[in-house]
């Protein structure tokens, strides 16, 4: 087959300057920043993801001082992993690579989800724990774009939580992923999408 070049359009995707979510139904989902994916010296390290940092601190220490629950993922592969086989050794579990990274490290009473897989729902106890909890809203920091971050993102939305990306505090492998996971998200799953900056709590 041949290789298509074409100069693809991005269509307009909505983008809220303020979103305001009640603190008492909500949970930030910190999606796979690991040291595999978000540390210089990881497997799979990508710099958006490094570069993500500080925007997710920003919006996790606004959600733990309102009261929003946090919520952590953790990509966690046994011994010969089919994954391994499409993006070699990666998420080891009790390796190094699959702690999450320092500078992001849970506090207690913060949940942690280890997955198999892309999504964050699937073959864990995510989605009774946050029902336990109380929670319609998720707001979705972390990464890979197009690929954890999504997975996770349609999820949670097939599942009919409120969902909210936070583009600056999503690590993307290429400005396409990026635009891609944005204009899946708002036209497929109808979720919003916001800044670190325009995203604010009301405390419990």
């Amino acid at each position: 087959m041949a290789h298509l070049e074409a100069n693809v359009a991005v269509p307009e995707i909505p983008f809220d300057e303020r979103v305001r979510l009640p603190a008492a139904r909500t949970a930030v989902v910190v999606v796979d920043m690991q040291n595999d994916f978000a540390h210089p010296r990881g497997a799979l390290f990508g710099e958006e993801a490094e570069r993500a940092i500080p925007r997710i601190a920003e919006v996790v220490e606004r959600a733990r001082a309102a009261g929003a629950r946090v919520v952590y993922t953790q990509d966690w592969h046994g011994e010969d992993d089919p994954e391994f086989a499409v993006w070699g050794e990666h998420a080891r579990a009790g390796s190094w690579g699959a702690e999450i990274v320092d500078a992001l490290a849970p506090h207690e009473g913060d949940e942690v989800i280890r997955k198999l897989r892309y999504d964050a729902f699937y073959g864990t106890p995510l989605d009774h724990r946050l029902r336990v909890l109380g929670i319609e809203e998720l707001v979705i920091v972390g990464t890979v774009a197009n690929i954890c971050v999504l997975h996770t993102a349609g999820s949670a939305a097939l599942r009919h939580y409120g969902v909210t990306l936070v583009e600056d505090a999503v690590g993307a492998l290429d400005p396409f992923d990026q635009a891609a996971t944005l204009r899946q998200l708002t036209f497929l799953y109808r979720g919003r999408v916001t800044r670190a900056e325009g995203l604010s709590f009301d405390a419990s």
